[in-house]
């Protein structure tokens, strides 16, 4: 078959080692380096190399789990300062040694934030190898890799031989014809994000979720064991013809997939198509979406978007949180003013779930945790202790769920929350949230004990 044009001789010219694309990096400059499997671990290196050279460097990326050369070089912060619009594990225990600052963000607007806001003077991140159209695919990053590469000065490309190309239905792609500097080397295999297995709590939660749940419903999950805890359950039960829609892709969806509960049939959008804007998760997961005409990537600004997710019938959200106030007031991201991960799609899928036909939002925690000192804390309390962030405002507020049931905040007043909230909190600590409750004007004498 003929090829209508030879892009090999542009792609030649473009071709550089990673110490000469470095080169183009200067002190004072803003650098972003994407995001998971993206990061671009053999330009992160050769930038770190010209250390003693450059002063300032603003760096910007999120959910890298893999050190990162230029901070762990300079534990000073002359040379390279880290920002992150989300914490991975590894970038929070960055945060802990000041090392890494973080970036509060809506997730769909991130893109909006850089074409109408952000510097970016060289942009770097991984792609797959190119086609013979010349394009190269954003594979599990697509996010909002084009409005970064677009707002850039300088675009260089890290071909990683690991990465799938994944089909998409916008912004998928960066042409050779957009591109400054292509980088080839060698590279380790792609993250493998692992979900912690669920606690028996966590197990009670995702039963009560489930049970919540229709045939035809089209899904947004979160990360981490909670979640994995509802796929779990959803492979086992009797739902069927579930879609998927979603902001991070991760194994829990391939576990459903293969119980045979993901057919998109029933989407009212994108319907026969698993949509997502970024995948982590293990190797199986990046083997199944590899050029699978069933599974494919948008950015962030349409997956998040809840004037796209109300085309969506029966769009059902679930994430986690870390804390919840007997007002309603969500935090997901810190713990007091240590920051944990970030505000990421939650709140947009809140917002979202309102104004889907049908539309359920689940924010899920274990009613308490054991601290350090071996101590039972509750999760539910007066108020969010101090420095706790908000990452969901109350009037937000839909189903909160623990162990112990779960509860529909919407049109509740102060006092309607408060007795809900304390309905599902631990018993131990019952009476004492309504001590507070009473305290603080929000407790009736017509309130549930």
């Amino acid at each position: 078959m003929a090829i209508p044009f030879d892009y090999s001789a542009e792609y030649k010219r473009k071709l550089c080692t990673p110490d000469e694309a470095a080169r183009v990096v200067k002190s004072g400059d803003w650098i972003d380096i994407s995001m998971g499997g993206a990061f671009p671990s053999l330009m992160d290196a050769a930038i770190a190399r010209r250390k003693d050279e450059l002063r300032g460097v603003k760096v910007r990326g999120y959910l890298i789990f893999q050190p990162i050369q230029m901070v762990e070089s300079d534990p000073t912060r002359e040379h390279f300062i880290y920002n992150s619009w989300h914490l991975s594990g590894y970038e929070r225990k960055l945060c802990d040694r000041g090392l890494c600052n973080f970036i509060p963000m809506v997730f769909r607007n991130l893109g909006w934030y850089y074409t109408q806001f952000l510097t970016v003077n060289v942009a770097i991140m991984c792609v797959t190898p190119m086609n013979e159209h010349g394009y190269f695919n954003f594979s599990v990053s697509n996010a909002s890799a084009r409005a970064v590469l677009d707002k850039a000065d300088i675009v260089i490309l890290e071909v990683n031989e690991n990465l799938p190309w994944v089909y998409g239905g916008q912004d998928e792609c960066i042409h050779i014809s957009d591109v400054n500097m292509i980088v080839e080397g060698e590279h380790s295999p792609l993250p493998n994000v692992k979900s912690p297995a669920a606690s028996e709590a966590e197990m009670k939660i995702a039963e009560f979720v489930v049970q919540n749940m229709a045939d035809g419903s089209t899904l947004q999950l979160g990360i981490g064991s909670l979640p994995n805890a509802v796929g779990q359950m959803i492979a086992k039960s009797d739902l069927r013809d579930l879609g998927i829609h979603t902001e991070m892709l991760c194994d829990s969806y391939l576990d459903m997939y293969k119980a045979g509960k993901i057919t998109n049939n029933k989407k009212t959008l994108d319907r026969y198509k698993s949509v997502f804007g970024l995948a982590l998760g293990s190797q199986d997961l990046y083997d199944w979406i590899r050029e699978n005409p069933g599974v494919v990537t948008y950015p962030i600004s349409y997956c998040n978007n809840a004037s796209v997710v109300s085309q969506l019938d029966n769009f059902v959200s679930i994430n986690n949180c870390i804390s919840v106030d007997l007002y309603g007031q969500i935090c997901a991201e810190s713990s007091g003013i240590r920051q944990i991960s970030g505000t990421g799609g939650q709140l947009d899928f809140l917002e979202a779930a309102a104004v889907s036909r049908g539309g359920k939002a689940f924010i899920c925690l274990t009613s308490s945790f054991t601290n350090k000192q071996g101590e039972m804390v509750s999760r539910i309390n007066p108020t969010l202790v101090t420095g706790d962030v908000v990452t969901d405002p109350r009037s937000l507020a839909y189903y909160i769920v623990t162990e112990y049931g779960g509860v529909n905040l919407v049109g509740c007043s102060t006092w309607e929350r408060a007795e809900k909230l304390i309905s599902v909190a631990h018993p131990a600590f019952r009476e004492e949230l309504i001590a507070a409750a009473e305290k603080q004007g929000i407790w009736i004498r017509s309130n549930r004990r």
